[in-house]
């Protein structure tokens, strides 16, 4: 299975598409197709049916986006950047801001 870079509570920004400039929180994430659900970008309407826990009707919902067009945002100065990855002194691995050095999450 691949391994993203990106991961569900992480902030990024879309970089390509509809939504370009757009930045949000993912709410979840799919390895397997290298796609993530970020909250409120490539939002669809969707007919739902009723059900005994929801009301039926015309629904709003983010739909999923590929990987490769969104990216983190650095927490220094907030501006997309790419991801690397680091051994601290206490030998745990952590994930950096290439831009800025800074520890992401």
């Amino acid at each position: 299975m691949p391994k993203l870079k990106i991961k569900k509570g992480d902030t990024v920004v879309v970089l390509t598409g509809r939504d370009k400039g757009k930045s949000g929180s993912v709410l979840r994430a799919f390895p397997s197709d290298n796609k993530v659900i970020v909250q409120g970008v490539n939002i669809a309407k969707r007919h739902q049916r009723q059900s005994p826990t929801a009301n039926g009707g015309i629904v709003e919902k983010e739909m999923p986006i590929h990987v490769s067009n969104v990216s983190h945002i650095d927490p220094k100065d907030n501006k997309p950047t790419r991801v690397g990855f680091k051994f601290l002194d206490d030998k745990s691995k952590v994930r950096i801001a290439r831009r800025s050095g800074e520890v992401i999450g």
